[in-house]
Order: structure tokens, then sequence, then C-alpha cells
């Protein structure tokens, strides 16, 4: 594709997006078709000539977008948001034509001098310790999703539980215990796993069952009793809005607990951690800043910036950078020799890294932190008007606290009837929903953080649950 081509290509995706984003609210919200029903209109071989980019898009139009679930449809309310932008669409764009691989200092100056001031901003917007700066002694970093993130915390918290031996004996170095809630998503084990502790090194610790968040008495009975089995207690979990409700687990009573025991204290904060760009709201990260080695979030989920982009920051970067860095012969260079660059290959898994900083940056100026403010503020208010909504009406009930944009509700019927409700509406094209269990039974989660969500989205979808 030459120069003058790419241009009007260039032209023609972008008003293919602008129209998509403004023609979206027609579409049925989750995709309308049969397993295999895209792959069997796509040939079973590749094409032995080139073809046009405008065959291309015919096909994204005629193929691709019937078997598309819409994540940026207003009337999606499933899972947690994945927001989308334009400034963080464009921001995204500049990156991919730039292609720098940003593993270096020195491949790429501006990669890594950009993403140090743009985290270092969001933790200023969101109250985060001096610590977590990247002038102090810990850092920030973008990685890809919490998963890795969760992963990441664990090799740093293996690294310091073990005096550093885990980097070179593997984990045959100690017997070592992670905990977290039930409540706690599904990359803490997935973490635990992959660094090759096996599931049965996890403690799941009971939470209270009205406020579904960590009980820190059995916390401390569970570390306690692993103690004096012989284990060494490496890492607590504690999450700022769970998965499933949005619990929010006490980290300022959780923090010390941790720290008696000499495990490292990792925030999971993927989904409701942003809302702490709302000086009200602020009061969900209590005791982070006295307690926690390392705090994440997903700008990908509630804050416009498009996936995948997950904020994570340490309070001392030495058990991270012990954990991970490597240098071989042939990414030494002078700028790494002399101690003065932060070369991020050493704070994550991978070595390649994507310019992740240019979307995020974006989005945080064209919006300021006012403009995202007001974002998770109507969010959250109107979460707090569905469920007075839902409170009203003597055939619903709600079935957990909810603080933020997530409202999580049922039919005052058995879980047959519930999830026989919700695939009725998802199956209509007009809303998404997912469900969850609280106390053992089924309930429906409407999960509002959409871009283009606005309050007649929510009031139809209120509408059409009680027609359904």
């Amino acid at each position: 594709m030459q120069i003058e081509e790419f241009r009007g290509h260039g032209h023609q995706v972008i008003d293919w997006i602008a129209d998509y984003l403004e023609t979206i609210e027609n579409r049925p919200v989750l995709a309308q078709v049969e397993p295999g029903a895209i792959r069997a209109q796509l040939p079973a071989q590749p094409p032995q000539q080139p073809e046009s980019f405008d065959a291309v898009l015919s096909d994204v139009d005629q193929i691709i977008l019937p078997g598309i679930t819409h994540w940026q449809h207003p009337s999606f309310f499933a899972y947690f948001p994945a927001n989308a932008s334009g400034p963080a669409i464009l921001g995204d764009l500049l990156s991919s034509g730039l292609g720098v691989q940003g593993m270096l200092w020195a491949t790429s100056p501006a990669c890594t001098e950009l993403e140090q001031v743009t985290l270092d901003w969001l933790a200023g917007m969101l109250g985060l310790p001096a610590s977590y700066r990247s002038d102090a002694k810990g850092g920030g970093v973008i990685q890809d999703t919490a998963s890795t993130a969760a992963l990441v915390a664990l090799l740093a918290a293996l690294h310091r539980a073990s005096g550093g031996a885990t980097a070179e004996q593997g984990v045959a170095a100690g017997r070592f215990t992670v905990y977290a809630s039930t409540e706690a998503h599904s990359s803490v084990e997935k973490a635990v796993r992959m660094a090759g502790l096996g599931a049965a090194a996890l403690r799941t610790i009971p939470v209270d069952p009205a406020t579904l968040a960590m009980s820190p008495a059995a916390l401390r009975d569970q570390l306690a009793a692993d103690i004096d089995a012989g284990f060494t207690p490496a890492m607590v979990v504690a999450t700022i809005g769970t998965t499933s409700t949005t619990a929010i687990d006490p980290v300022a009573e959780i923090g010390p607990i941790a720290r008696d025991h000499n495990a490292w204290l990792h925030i999971d904060a993927a989904y409701a951690g942003v809302a702490a760009i709302c000086p009200e709201l602020r009061w969900i990260l209590a005791g982070v800043a006295d307690y926690a080695d390392s705090f994440g979030t997903n700008p990908h989920k509630w804050l416009l910036t498009n996936f995948d982009c997950h904020a994570f920051w340490v309070a001392d970067r030495t058990h991270l950078l012990g954990a991970l860095s490597i240098l071989p012969e042939y990414l030494r260079n002078a700028a790494t020799e002399s101690g003065d660059v932060v070369d991020f290959r050493d704070w994550h898994i991978q070595l390649g890294r994507r310019f992740r900083a240019l979307k995020l940056w974006s989005v945080i100026r064209c919006y300021g932190v006012s403009g995202l403010q007001q974002h998770i503020r109507t969010h959250v208010e109107l979460a707090q008007e569905f469920a007075d909504w839902v409170v009203q009406d003597h055939d619903f009930e709600i079935t957990a606290p909810h603080p933020l944009s997530l409202v999580c509700f049922r039919l005052n019927a058995d879980d047959e009837r519930n999830l026989e409700l919700m695939h009725k509406l998802n199956s209509s094209g007009e809303l998404y929903l997912t469900h969850t269990k609280v106390g053992g039974r089924v309930s429906l989660r409407l999960a509002i953080g959409g871009a283009l969500t606005e309050r007649r989205h929510v009031e139809r979808a209120w509408q059409l649950i009680r027609a359904a």
C-alpha cells in the first residue's frame, strides 16, 4: 500500500468508525449469530493474489459486524465497561503509525518518558502516595491487563519473601502461600498457577456476608495457621471493586495484618480504582497509601481509554526489578549502563512493548480532570437512580451494596426464572446483562459505564426488565 493509498483508506476507515459510533444504537447489543456462522463465511485458504482494502472493509460490513457484540453500545450493561473514546482511538492510531517498540529507553526515549509522566499524572489524580511516582523509589508502568499485573506483583512478592532466592531456585526455595477473598478475580488463582505455586497455595478468605468484603479476622487466623504449619506468606490480594458485586475489601484493616506477617499487599482495583479521581469517592482507597506494595487499575474499563491499558504502580521497585531484570548482551547500551534511565522491559513479563501511553495521555488532555470526573459521577448517579427504581418495585430486590456504578438485583423468584429473564432480555438485542451469585442465589448485574450511555438508556433498560 503506497502512501497516497494509505492516506485515502485512512480517511475511509476514520469515516467508517465515526459512522459506526454514530449509528451503534440501532444495532442489537449482543451478537445474534450461531456458533460457527462467521467462520462458515470466511474462505478456508488465504488469497494467493492481493486484494483491495475496499474488499476488506466490505467483508467487515457484511461478515464481521453481524458477529460483533457491541461493547460501545449505550445499552451494554454486561461485565464492566470497556471504554473507547475519540481521543483514545486517535492516540492508539498514532501509536500504530509510529510503530514504536519501547522495550528500552534507548529504543524510543519518548515512549518511556511520556509513560512516566502520564502515570505520575494519574497517580496524582487518584491521590496515590508520593512513593508511587517515577522520581521516587517506586513508580508506575502500563501493563496490558490486571491479570498480568497480578502475576508481576506475585513474582515481586516471591522475590522479597525468599530474599531473592526464587530468581535462581524458583518456588522450590520455600513453601509460599497467597491470600485473596472468595470474591477475588480468577486472575489471582491463574497467577498462582503460572508462578508455579499450584492452586493449593492459594488461600481463599471468607467474606462478610453483609458487605461481601474480605474478613480481616479470617485472614489473620489463616496467616497464623499457615506460619505455624511452616508456610511462608508471600502475598495478600485486596480487591477494591470485586467483579461480582464491586465489594471493597477493607485495606486499612488488611494492611497491618499483611505487614505483620511480612506479606506483600497487592491491590486489585481494576474496575473501581479510577473512581478515586473524584474526591468524594476517594474513600475507596483508604489504607492504600499506608500499606499497599502494589496497586493496579484499568483505564480501559471506566476511564475512556480503549483496551488494553492497565496502570500498575509499586511503592518500591527493588523486588520487581530483582524478579524480572535480565540483561543479555544484545540489549546492552550506553543509556542503560549509565543507570540514569528506566527500561520498562524489567517491569513486566514481555520484552516488547507498545506505546500505550499515547492513548491515555490523549484522553487525560482532551477530557481534562474535570471531564473525567463528570464521566464517573454521571454513571454513579445513574446507578443509584436505577437502584432506587428496583427498591420501589416489590417484584424485585437489591442483593448487594452498590456504592459505584454496578447494581446487583434479582426478581423475587427462583434462580431459573431469573436466568430466563436475563436470557430473554439479552436475546432481544435491546440490552445486555450478565449474572453472578450472591449468597448462593442468582443475581442480575447491571453495570453502567459506557461512553455513550445516557439516562434514557438506563430508564429504557428498567422498562424492558419490568416488561419481560
